[in-house]
């Protein structure tokens, strides 16, 4: 296709020296011209001097759409081969992005380089680079993020390639195929027809049941196994609630509804106004004050918090919940009893039941994606690595080469789950039995803990220990750990002789010996001290301990030692303690101090 400043656009076949078909309609001459790159629509852009752009049929060779709002030549135009979206680009100095099933004004961009000249996109990627008089700027377009949910039993993946929903089944992996720590997954894809918006978000209902496809400010609930339309509605944003059967939508003009069964149960307007929703154990409403979080069944204000999240995730038993910001995460307890205590005494402030939710830790690092297992918190951060947060110790699991996306936990393969933004599933090893043991842990369940060590690997139960060690558990730590080090150090803290002698034995390292000596001498276990000391060869020490103890025997044998060893100021003082100057004299001598 050529685009000519005599108003017309031609449409030729490579080898023949006249025009197919002409397509008229812009009343200035014509700049620029882009194909669509997709096969549904036989799309044709263009732009002109007249500060139009005009979408054409060349099919049926009409004009289905013309865009105005530019205040200049129009110099560049193209659809973007990837995202829904067209760009133009004019001599006003504006870039402007718009839908391109509805033609809605996404955006208009003005970055001050005086006229934009050409707009140029990447294949295969959201980035989107800009030409101007005075300089070029590489700008990313859309999410980066996919639009995939992986169902609560762990089988199946839902994902949207453009308008297209396909399903990946984890449990249809060959058999016999070994699975390695960030290696991609053969798994395979099921086409499942066309949505018929375009899906930004792609989220399973607890149950697994139903999946939600969010997009263009509209959803559609449809049935996980055959997608069947099964609900749908005008919405900003949509969340479920822990109910599988319950959810809620926020409209533009920050009306909550919340829905039973498909049927609109109640609806109300916050008083500070909704700018975000969040689902799971209660209802969260982000609001320019705060967080807002309510009874899903009542609207009752359970607590008003002042922090602004961009992601809430709620743990399985809702005990616990974490608010992720730009920069930060907390992690907070829930007491629902404290809320009917409150409620039975009408004693609910103004901003809630303060004691509904506590603090339990806040961490410098931004959570791009995070699930819960068991108390056990894991998460993706900004610097891509996957790491998990328990009882306030972090546990780094992978460092990634790439950005990507939790899907979820599968606890009979011991796998976590990820994707990436090309949609490869990929996972990662992680013990079911650790994080049980963990969570066991900071419940105070050690009936469960102790049932649950056996099945803990060996090579991973040092691990355990540390994090027992950190919770204030050393007598724990102590009967789990395998590395001798770590149990040595456990013994000497907990001041256990027995245990710490029998690892001193198993090492024989002077330096053991001499803080097993120390730490006798101070519980005045002299004969185990004066054991340590000797194995240590510490007679600096065995001097003191021999000298305060009233042992002259000891001090004479270690004066024969320590001349025999050459240490002549020892053999001096132990000779000169016992009374013996003839050997005093003789070590003068032999020393060259007379």
């Amino acid at each position: 296709v050529s685009a000519s400043l005599d108003r017309s656009l031609k449409v030729w076949q490579l080898g023949a020296s006249t025009a197919n078909f002409t397509l008229e309609g812009h009343e200035k001459g014509v700049n620029c011209v882009d194909y669509y790159h997709g096969g549904d629509k036989p799309y044709i852009i263009s732009g002109a001097d007249d500060r139009l752009v005009k979408i054409w049929d060349y099919q049926n060779k009409t004009c289905v759409q013309t865009l105005e709002g530019q205040t200049e030549n129009i110099s560049s135009v193209c659809f973007h081969p990837e995202l829904p979206v067209l760009l133009t680009g004019s001599e006003d100095g504006t870039v402007r992005v718009w839908h391109a099933n509805t033609y809605r004004l996404e955006s208009s961009l003005n970055y001050g380089f005086e006229r934009v000249w050409t707009i140029c996109c990447l294949k295969g990627s959201n980035n989107v680079a800009l030409g101007y008089d005075e300089g070029s700027i590489l700008i990313k377009v859309g999410r980066e993020e996919p639009a995939v949910s992986m169902d609560a039993s762990g089988g199946k993946i839902i994902w949207a390639r453009h308008s297209e929903v396909q399903q990946a089944n984890l449990k249809a992996l060959p058999e016999g195929a070994e699975i390695r720590d960030g290696e991609r997954l053969p798994v395979a894809v099921k086409d499942m027809g066309a949505c018929e918006i375009y899906p930004q978000t792609i989220q399973h209902n607890p149950n697994g049941r139903f999946v939600v496809v969010c997009g263009d400010g509209e959803y559609i609930i449809y049935t996980a196994m055959a997608l069947r339309n099964k609900a749908f509605g005008s919405a900003q944003e949509f969340v479920w609630a822990q109910d599988s059967s319950e959810y809620a939508i926020r409209e533009a003009n920050s009306t909550v509804r919340i829905y039973k069964n498909f049927k609109e149960k109640k609806n109300f307007k916050p008083d500070f106004g909704a700018e975000g929703i969040f689902g799971g154990w209660l209802l969260g409403v982000k609001s320019v004050s705060g967080l807002t979080f309510y009874d899903w069944d009542t609207l009752d204000l359970i607590r008003r918090i002042e922090i602004q999240p961009r992601a809430l995730y709620w743990s399985d038993n809702g005990k616990l919940v974490c608010l992720a910001t730009e920069d930060n995460y907390y992690i907070l307890s829930y007491d629902a009893d404290q809320v009917v205590k409150a409620k039975d005494e009408n004693s609910t402030a103004e901003d809630g039941v303060e004691s509904a939710f506590e603090v339990l830790g806040e961490i410098s690092e931004s959570v791009r994606t995070g699930l819960w297992v068991g108390d056990c918190f894991i998460y993706t951060n900004a610097v891509n690595r996957i790491n998990y947060f328990v009882g306030g110790e972090l546990v780094t699991i992978a460092h990634l080469d790439r950005p990507l996306y939790l899907l979820g936990y599968v606890p009979r393969d011991d796998r976590l789950y990820l994707a990436d933004k090309e949609l490869g599933v990929v996972s990662y090893q992680l013990l079911l039995s650790v994080l049980e043991y963990q969570t066991a842990v900071m419940r105070r369940d050690f009936a469960t803990a102790d049932r649950v060590l056996p099945s803990i690997p060996k090579e991973h139960r040092t691990r355990v220990a540390h994090f027992l060690e950190k919770q204030g558990f050393k007598k724990q730590a102590l009967a789990v750990s395998s590395d001798p080090e770590h149990r040595f150090e456990l013994a000497l803290a907990l001041e256990d002789l027995n245990v710490a002698r029998v690892l001193a034995q198993e090492a024989n390292n002077p330096q053991k010996w001499s803080q097993l000596g120390e730490l006798a001498a101070s519980t005045n276990n002299l004969q185990l001290a004066k054991e340590c000391m000797q194995r240590a060869q510490d007679y600096g020490g065995l001097l003191l301990l021999a000298t305060s103890s009233g042992d002259d025997n000891l001090v004479k044998s270690l004066g024969e030692s320590t001349l025999h060893e050459g240490k002549f100021h020892l053999a001096f003082l132990s000779y000169f303690l016992m009374g013996d100057l003839h050997k005093c004299l003789d070590i003068l001598i032999t020393t060259g101090r007379l």
